[in-house]
């Protein structure tokens, strides 16, 4: 990876911030700079400019955010390069914004990231698309609760002609998956309980078919892979089941 990224480091394509990492260890946080976003721009790698990053914002506050989304993709690209499907490193993209009305003033949902994997079977090939949520443990449940309740909203949400909003990018509403970390794993455990108990009671997630919200912890996605029981599912959360759902819903 090294001998891929300094050839770009010359051309003025990526940067890096020096950090201590493990023990101590110095290592390097890679980041692409305006003209290496220009350049995936011009080959049709990017739909649209996003929001750069310079040294500070690389190595600031939402650094580790940033990391740990980048460790979901990578869980699901260990998984496709097991299984023979295809997602690679533009299979997610990190906070994608939708919004929730047809009004200019209306609010938006923006989700950490969008994955789309490819899926093959014995009989052709399932596109799967999920929106991802990452939790560090910085908000309250009640609030991780409650920002996952706004895809509610999403899913609620009418244009002009009263046409749901999101049929205009997605084949069918894609499930959440939300990744716990940031804290030990019985608290995490907890959080996910509540989470869950809080959005079977307070919400209405469990009554709508079309719309999953699945749970994991980021060590089990990581050592396991999402193809294993590893997620609970707010409307069945006794079943550990893995991150397949197919459009309506039900397990694929």
């Amino acid at each position: 990876m090294r001998a891929v990224l300094r050839p770009l480091a010359t051309a003025g394509l990526a940067s890096f911030v020096a950090q201590a990492g493990a023990a101590g260890m110095p290592r390097r946080l890679w980041f692409a700079t305006e003209r290496g976003v220009e350049a995936a721009l011009a080959a049709g790698l990017l739909e649209k400019m996003p929001r750069l990053l310079d040294a500070d914002s690389a190595a600031g506050p939402l650094q580790a955010h940033t990391l740990a989304v980048n460790d979901l993709g990578i869980a699901f690209l260990a998984a496709a390069r097991e299984r023979g499907d295809e997602f690679g490193p533009l299979g997610w993209r990190h906070e994608v914004a939708h919004r929730l009305g047809s009004g200019r003033r209306a609010s938006m949902l923006i989700t950490d990231a969008l994955l789309t994997y490819l899926r093959l079977t014995g009989s052709g090939a399932v596109l799967e698309q999920r929106f991802c949520e990452l939790d560090r443990a910085t908000l309250t449940v009640d609030r991780l609760a409650a920002e996952l309740d706004r895809y509610v909203d999403l899913y609620d949400a009418r244009g002009k002609d009263g046409e749901p909003l999101w049929r205009s990018r997605y084949p069918f509403f894609p499930p959440v998956i939300c990744v716990l970390a940031g804290a030990g794993r019985e608290a995490l455990r907890r959080r996910r309980d509540t989470a869950v108990a809080l959005l079977r009671r307070t919400t209405a997630v469990p009554r709508l078919p079309a719309l999953s919200i699945r749970f994991c912890l980021a060590e089990d996605l990581a050592e396991r892979g999402p193809f294993a029981p590893i997620f609970t599912d707010v409307r069945e959360p006794q079943k550990p089941v893995s991150w397949l759902v197919d459009g309506r819903g039900g397990e694929s």
